[in-house]
C-alpha cells in the first residue's frame, strides 16, 4: 500500500514549462539595489570622535545626508525590483483567458 502512495506523489509531478516567480531582470535588479545599499552603508563610514578631540568629519554631508539617502533608495527598489514583472509580448494569448 506504500508503494501506491509513492507512485501517485511521483505521477502528480508537473510537466512541461516551469515558470518561476522572479526571472533574470529581477535578481540583476536586486544585484543593483544590493549595491546601491551597500554604497550608501560605505559612505556613512568614517572614524568617531576618540578622547577629547572633535571629529569635524562626523557631520559630513556625505555621512549625514548622502549615505543614508542611497541606501534608502536601494531599499526602496529592492522591493520595486521584486515586485517587477516583464510585460509579456503577444496579447492575443491573454485575450483568450
Amino acid at each position: 500500500m506504500a508503494k501506491q502512495e509513492k507512485k501517485t506523489q511521483v505521477e502528480n509531478k508537473p510537466k512541461g514549462n516551469v515558470t518561476y516567480p522572479l526571472g533574470k531582470i529581477n535578481f540583476i535588479l536586486m544585484a543593483i539595489c544590493l549595491l546601491l545599499i551597500i554604497i550608501g552603508f560605505w559612505l556613512m563610514t568614517g572614524s568617531a570622535n576618540v578622547g577629547d578631540t572633535f571629529n569635524k568629519d562626523l557631520f559630513e554631508s556625505s555621512r549625514v545626508t548622502v549615505g543614508p539617502i542611497i541606501a534608502f533608495l536601494g531599499f526602496v527598489l529592492m522591493a520595486f525590483a521584486i515586485i517587477y514583472r516583464k510585460k509579456d509580448k503577444n496579447p492575443s494569448d491573454q485575450d483568450n483567458e
